[in-house]
């Protein structure tokens, strides 16, 4: 192997994928940063076999290096199941833009045993990746977060280049760093920027030297004044005067192209000459009041709407349809003969009803009129059926009588048509109204040729040479304009809108509609010439401005964007995007990979309004939590089924590369602003607000952490906005005439705006992205500073809302808490706003100009840098307008290594020496172990407002924090109780500490003094940021000894899927020392707990069942042999009656009830011998013994005889079978109440026996309950005390099973010479070999325990019809004390079928298993009683003590309730039998996934769980149950069984 070589970091974005394709990050919307040298990848993670692993493929069209951008090439990457692993695709981003991903698969199909038709393949939804662009400055980065812009209305520059160049350069003094151009071609006739007149041509009233002189300023720009080009670019309309259009009138609407808009030019029209008849109707043509509108609304009906007959559109044409189905009646035409017998017992409302759902022709469309017909030979059909063949004297009848249906026909249509009139008369009201009486309304006047009645909604295109080859209906052009509320992904002017009839659009007059169609095959030419345009103006400009972005057909702008990002990758795309509906923001902004949606400070009406707007784009609060990284060293096993572009190690010169990775979790994200604090739309401070609000609206908008801009005439504080369509006056600036230097001085605020734009883009260059907002009256201030330096700027702003003159009080002195401040400044803003001084202004001929204004210098603003705080203070005089902006900093923050750094680093290696029962005391711990090893002092920890931690250990309190940190929850209980104090940190080392002074634990003193440093670095900083660095030092802890758990077991579980290490981590959790209970009596020995927080200590932790169902899973999967082997050799020592204990008890006084639990012990020692290296070397291992072999005399545990023979485990097991095989006949030792007070006499007796004509153990009786269903009935008032919920005597299926699989196994090894003994001596004396045995057992167990699905099959089986519930299942048990429970479905059969599948005919197994996944299956658990069964009681609670028998003191606990530990034993044996029959690679695949698609429940409860473990058991359909363990050791130990037989199962 090479040396290793230099060490490089890869950035990764982690997105995983969900079982259905789905992006698994908050908010659904990916917003990625610009691409990087050397570039960063996306990580898609999918589970190995998710169901679209199927046959599956993701496919994405993110561009290779080199690659152009296409839409429409997607790379494939297939996707090769694999059930312990997730799958890595790693795929590199070198280019900004809106890229696309989906999978393909082929869906599973329902699990069945007798097979299932294969589904089609599918393809999930296309989800999107957005990619912020990379800007550069003459070489220097720009974030899009940096960008201070400024618009200006191109026409109103002056002269090129002479004024460009002066207006240009005064820009960039101010620190501008991106100019947004108004449209910057041609003009139409309305002289507006937004209509262009030739989208080619640059406007030469501007450029005289065309796009040269545009080039050479582009150039100028940057070079000279570092500045960007932004431009406006219009998709969705051009011109009305537009040359272009005459010979191409298709690019437009047109009664041609839009049929359906036909009846909306008749109107248009008609109305159009109404307002010219006016006065020959006697009407008023100037309004003076509403009463005037009225009576020309009033008139609108018969001069107007009558004459045009509008109805026309909407009905069938009676008599011409009629006519016509009479005619087809005569000839014998007719369609649907069978649909319409019997239809002359039908009813009018039933034949008009038929007619309308199969006779109605164009139902659905608007196009001419009568353009809705009824097929005449259906309604001939109707005809025949009524009045039979025809006969020509009843066509009279015949005509009135389909006269009569088609009117009825018509009534709903005359209902629309009346409905649509309504709404047509309110649209010409309400526009009337504010076009000619509305204070806030132009007042337009008379009505005249100049100011028509009503907007005209068409141009109609001059008749000249070009137009007349066209037909006249292509000469009648729909105008643009938009619609209140309006579905953004509807066109109005398509056929499914009645937007322009009803006259519902706001419309521009000088624009006409573009219509693309869907695709360019569409409109050949204006698909092209748009794409020329667009491609002339990505040449040139950084940036886009899309105009109208709502009312653009989304795949336009997706075909045109794509075109420019060919021409410049690093596009920045704006849009204003006013779709009323943030979901539909969402889908333009991730689509199109929008830049920034345009935000508008002005649009607040309040002080109050402000805070929120600026609250909204300030980034994250201060203080946030870091969510995104972790870093993690790649120099180890990469994962089998990573499939991708990057790999971890890569061969450098011969070396190894050690490549160190840096993932970063994707944030949920908002949509990006661009925050205005004026647009060239809106008015301006001096009209909407006090003018002196110019000053502190600037300086708040450019305190938000995103890209910012102002408009020309803002900082000159202009008194009112300027119409971009008739303002003929040039721009005028002091700023573009002098230097622009930083300070007071007259003639607006420009020289405080470079101030504001510096620190703006210094901010968003580097990662000022956390703030936080103070609103008091009408005060406003802003800290916004750097998440890891934490430096910083505060502004306070007095804002100047209408009516406040010099007042608005004063603001509370500000604390800035562990924080040093420098006042840069305080400044206020006073503008003329007299009559004479707006006067002079307006009156100006020749020149835009600002209202006189000063800025001046407020030197009394108090600032106390003390020596934990900072305070300020303003002064008395700090009128509105006013703003004051300084510098912070927090010392304790200021760590060499920079404190980020600082409080995470050197985790991996405190934590490196830790065995894995440290990692039980570090990690885990519950209240009652914590309580149990400190002597009762100690319990875990209580947050006040929260409660107290699941955990003393730091899954606890990361477990607390996991959502806290994930969702910034800054104002949870535990970020509270931080700020208040450092309780938690002197917790968490303390309890470290402490235990590290004991022998067992001299590891923990590394980790505990790592802690306490980086606690000790954090407690100087200020309390509001303590939750954060809290939160950092606690996970990067968590993670290092999370991490030191995934080396200490084995390779499986290290490189396995993150809910196998879940799983496997349980076993730390459950195992470690308890002084209350050790498995031997003389010393501490580390012992597993059945369950957290219930059974953790004393007699209560180590339950010989629990742990032997759990131990093959927790301990020998995971490789932790030792800790199995020390566990077996524990209950050896106390064999006992050829049992072990159901309680240990530390082996002192334990506890022979259970029937069950020694097979499950000798399955574990089976399942040792198999699977540790050399593990068949246990069987001859030595034991001591607690009691005598062959002997069932008690004696305490200190008695000389205790522990004073010694036998092998190969003895221990003979002895067991040995015992049973002779039969067992004991009364438990100390029985009576106060061993189980709850137990009736008989129920202490134990009998056990074999019979032997089917080799069957037999046990048990109906006062107790010596398998794993042992409820005792404990309620006196329901008189079940004693009475045990499920006694299970007789033969359990699973005791049978298990039987089989230890017979099978020792006869076995006894023929391979590795176990002494041949078989056993029965009560008979006779000698049966274990060959023989099992042989036995398998010639009876169909027979005793099947059901067949088929009752004439019974006679070949032990059935008794009469009592069968459910059929096609094995029974639970066999001859009980009640026959009827023997034919419960339970999910203990699967046990048997996983140890001794040779027991089952594969078929009926399947079959079998596919009930139980039917009936017994719940989202996590499995129901322990058929849910028809009559004693299905499925909600367990203990504490209930009422008169109910089967509930009352829980008592139905295992009666329906939902237990996860069987469902690792149904998923075993259902992927056991299921691959039995799969031959085929791809078949197996989904035998893997049928049994992954049947753990995502559980996946979910252990990741969402508190406790990071498996519930003991759930309600019905997996409701949370209260009285359980929140985490159960045998529930998660038995799905790692299930991964482990997966895993050699795979190797098959």
């Amino acid at each position: 192997m090479g040396s290793t070589g230099p060490s490089t970091t890869q950035e990764v974005y982690y997105l995983p994928l969900n079982d259905a394709g789905h992006p698994d990050v908050p908010g659904g919307y990916i917003y990625l940063p610009a691409p990087t040298d050397p570039e960063y990848i996306v990580r898609f993670a999918i589970e190995g076999t998710s169901s679209i692993c199927r046959e599956g493929s993701l496919w994405v069209n993110i561009p290779m290096k080199g690659e152009n951008f296409n839409r429409h090439a997607f790379h494939e990457f297939k996707l090769h199941p694999d059930f312990n692993q997730t799958l890595h695709v790693d795929v590199p981003i070198y280019f900004a833009g809106a890229f696309a991903f989906y999978t393909t698969y082929t869906p599973l199909p329902d699990f069945s045993s007798a097979g299932a038709a294969p589904p089609k393949p599918t393809k999930t939804e296309t989800f999107y990746i957005d990619v912020e662009p990379r800007l550069t400055v003459n070489g220097a980065v720009l974030p899009i977060d940096a960008l201070s812009i400024f618009s200006v209305i191109s026409k109103l520059m002056g002269e090129y280049p002479k004024d460009w160049e002066r207006h240009l350069r005064g820009i960039g003094q101010r620190e501008y760093n991106m100019v947004h151009f108004t449209p910057l071609m041609q003009r139409g006739s309305s002289n507006s920027p937004y209509s262009m007149y030739d989208q080619l041509t640059f406007d030469p009233a501007c450029f005289p030297n065309g796009e040269n002189d545009v080039a050479t300023m582009i150039s100028s720009m940057e070079k000279n004044h570092g500045l960007l080009g932004l431009t406006d670019v219009v998709w969705n309309h051009t011109a009305n005067n537009s040359k272009w259009l005459e010979a191409h009138p298709e690019a437009g609407y047109n009664i041609e192209t839009a049929p359906w808009l036909e009846a909306a030019l008749e109107l248009d029209n008609a109305l159009l000459q109404y307002g010219t008849d006016l006065a020959k109707y006697g009407l008023p043509t100037e309004l003076k009041s509403a009463d005037d509108l009225q009576r020309i609304m009033d008139g609108m009906k018969p001069y107007c709407l009558d004459l045009v007959n509008i109805w026309e559109y909407y009905v069938v044409k009676v008599s011409r349809d009629a006519q016509a189905a009479v005619d087809a009646w005569t000839s014998g035409l007719t369609k649907g003969d069978k649909q319409v017998e019997g239809a002359s017992n039908w009813s009018t409302t039933q034949i008009v009803e038929f007619l309308r759902a199969n006779a109605l022709i164009g139902g659905d469309e608007f196009a001419g009129r009568f353009h809705r017909s009824v097929d005449p030979n259906v309604a001939a059909a109707l005809l025949t059926s009524v009045f039979g063949h025809s006969d020509s004297n009843l066509r009279p009848i015949a005509l009135d009588t389909v006269t009569a249906w088609l009117n009825v026909l018509n009534v709903p249509y005359y209902h629309e048509y009346d409905a649509d009139v309504a709404i047509i008369k309110q649209q010409v009201q309400d526009r009337v109204r504010y076009l000619r009486l509305d204070d806030d309304g132009p007042k337009l006047g008379p009505i005249n040729k100049e100011h028509a009645f009503i907007e005209s909604y068409f141009t109609r295109l001059p008749l000249n040479e070009t137009t007349r080859k066209h037909s006249p209906k292509a000469l009648f052009l729909v105008n643009n304009g938009w619609v209140w509320a309006a579905d953004a992904m509807r066109d109005n002017a398509g056929s499914s809108s009645r937007s322009y009839l009803r006259r519902q659009v706001i419309v521009w007059g000088d624009c006409v509609k573009l219509r693309y169609g869907k695709s360019p095959e569409d409109n050949p030419y204006l698909w092209d010439f748009m794409t020329r345009y667009t491609l002339l103006m990505a040449k040139y400009f950084a940036g886009f401005r899309i105009d109208n972005c709502h009312s653009t057909p989304l795949h336009v702008a997706e075909y045109l964007l794509d075109q420019a990002r060919n021409v410049r990758p690093d596009l920045a795309v704006f849009a204003e995007l006013f779709t009323g509906d943030e979901k539909m923001d969402y889908v333009f902004v991730k689509r199109l990979g929008l830049s920034a949606l345009i935000r508008e400070a002005m649009q607040a009406w309040s002080t109050q309004e402000v805070s929120r707007l600026v609250h909204m784009h300030s980034g994250r609060p201060i203080g946030s939590f870091e969510i995104d990284t972790i870093s993690s060293s790649k120099n180890t096993k990469p994962s089998a089924a990573t499939t991708g572009i990057n790999v971890s190690l890569a061969a450098v010169n011969g070396s190894l590369a050690e490549t160190t990775e840096v993932v970063h979790n994707i944030r949920e994200s908002p949509v990006h602003a661009l925050f205005m604090d004026c647009t060239h739309d809106n008015e301006v401070p001096a009209q909407k607000r006090d003018a002196r609000d110019t000053l502190p609206n600037a300086a708040l908008v450019n305190m938000c952490a995103c890209a910012t801009g102002s408009v020309m005439g803002y900082d000159e504080v202009y008194p009112k906005l300027i119409n971009l369509v008739s303002e003929p006056r040039l721009y005028q600036s002091s700023f573009s005439d002098h230097e622009v230097k930083i300070g007071a001085g007259r003639g607006g605020i420009g020289r405080i705006k470079k101030l504001l734009n510096q620190i703006h883009t210094f901010m968003g260059r580097h990662g000022y992205d956390e703030t936080f907002i103070h609103h008091e009256g009408e005060y406003i201030t802003v800290h916004r500073m750097h998440p890891k330096r934490r430096k910083g700027y505060f502004t306070v702003a007095h804002t100047a809302f209408p009516g406040y003159g010099e007042g608005h009080g004063t603001l509370t002195p500000v604390q800035l808490g562990g924080t040093k401040a420098k006042l840069i400044g305080s400044w206020k803003l006073d503008v003329d706003v007299s009559m004479s001084a707006k006067r002079a202004v307006s009156d100006d001929p020749s020149f835009l100009r600002g209202l006189p204004s000063s800025v001046s210098h407020l030197s009394s603003v108090g600032l106390e840098n003390k020596a934990d705080e900072a305070v300020i203070t303003m002064p008395s005089h700090f009128p509105p307008g006013s703003i004051a902006i300084f510098e912070t900093w927090i010392p304790a923050a200021e760590h060499s290594e920079g404190l980020d750094q600082y409080v995470t680093n050197g985790a991996t290696q405190a934590f490196a020496e830790c065995s894995l029962i440290d990692l039980n005391f570090i990690l885990y711990r519950s209240e009652p172990e914590e309580r149990d090893a400190s002597g009762g002092r100690d319990g875990v920890y209580a947050i006040p407002g929260h409660g107290s931690l699941v955990y003393a250990g730091l899954q606890g309190w990361w477990s607390c924090l996991r959502d806290v940190v994930r969702y910034n929850k800054l104002g949870h209980p535990i970020c509270n109780h931080l700020r208040e104090g450092t309780w938690a940190m002197d917790y968490i080392v303390g309890r470290l500490e402490r235990m590290s002074k004991r022998k067992e634990y001299t590891s923990l003193s590394k980790p505990a003094a790592w802690l306490r440093s980086r606690f000790d670095a954090i407690r100087k900083i200020p309390t509001f940021l303590r939750p954060r660095y809290f939160a950092l030092v606690v996970q990067a802890a968590y993670d290092a000894a999370w991490a030191r758990g995934m080396e200490l077991l084995c390779d499986d579980v290290q490189y396995g899927q993150g809910f196998v290490q879940s799983l496997a981590m349980v076993s730390v959790q459950m195992t470690g020392y308890m002084p209350s209970a050790s498995l031997i009596p003389s010393e501490s020995v580390p012992s597993m707990a059945a369950g957290l927080p219930h059974f953790t200590s004393s007699w209560a932790r180590c339950w010989g069942r629990d742990i032997f169902i759990s131990l093959r899973g927790l301990y020998l999967a995971t490789g932790r042999y030792s800790d199995a082997h020390s566990h077996i050799m524990a209950f050896a020592s106390v064999l006992k009656h050829g049992m072990i204990p159901n309680l240990l008890s530390d082996g002192k006084l334990p506890r022979y009830n259970s029937r069950d639990s020694i097979w499950f012990f000798m399955q574990c020692i089976q399942d040792y011998t198999k699977m540790v290296p050399n593990g068949l070397e246990i069987l001859q291992e030595k034991v001591a013994r607690r009691f005598l072999p062959y002997d069932d005399t008690y004696f305490e545990f200190d008695d000389p005889r205790a522990y004073s023979k010694e036998s092998t485990i190969e003895e221990i097991i003979q002895e067991t079978l040995q015992r049973h095989a002779t039969g067992l006949s004991f009364r438990e030792a100390n029985a009576g109440p106060k061993l189980d007070m709850q137990m009736k006499d008989e129920g202490f007796n134990i009998e056990i026996h074999v019979d032997w004509k089917s080799g069957i153990i037999f046990g048990g009786n109906q006062s107790n309950c010596g398998t794993w269903m042992d409820k005792m009935g404990e309620s006196d008032r329901a008189g079940s005390r004693g009475v045990p919920g499920t006694p299970r005597d007789g033969a359990p299926v699973e005791i049978t099973g298990l039987l089989a699989s230890t017979l099978t196994w020792v006869a076995e090894l006894h023929e391979r010479g590795q176990y002494q003994f041949e078989g056993v001596t029965t009560e008979d004396g006779n000698t049966i070999t274990f060959k023989a045995w099992a042989s036995r057992l398998q010639d009876n167990f169909e027979r005793c325990y099947y059901v067949p699905q088929d009752s004439s099959q019974d006679r070949f089986y032990d059935v008794n019809s009469a009592i069968v519930n459910r059929r096609g299942i094995y029974k639970d048990l066999y001859r009980s004390g009640k026959e009827y429970e023997d034919y419960q479905l339970r999910p203990n059969f699967p046990i048997a079928m996983t140890v001794a599948p040779q027991l089952f005919t594969p078929e009926k197994a399947l079959g079998a298993l596919e009930m139980a996944d039917k009936y017994l299956r719940g989202p996590t658990g499995m129901a322990t009683l058929d849910p028809s069964d009559l004693n299905y009681r499925p909600y367990y609670i203990n504490s209930e003590d009422s008169t109910d028998f089967s509930t009352s003191k829980g008592r139905n606990y295992h009666q329906g309730p939902e237990w996860i530990w069987p469902t690792g034993f149904f998923l075993r044996a259902l992927l056991k039998f299921d691959l039995m029959r799969k031959s085929t690679k791809a078949e197996r695949t989904e035998a893997f996934q049928q049994i992954t698609q049947r753990l995502e429940g559980c996946k979910v409860a252990i990741r969402e769980s508190p406790w990071a473990g498996l519930a003991e058991l759930t309600q019905k359909n997996g409701e949370v149950c209260g009285d359980s363990n929140p985490t159960q050791c045998w529930s998660a130990g038995c799905l790692m069984d299930l991964f482990y037989d997966a895993r050699e199962f795979g190797r098959e």
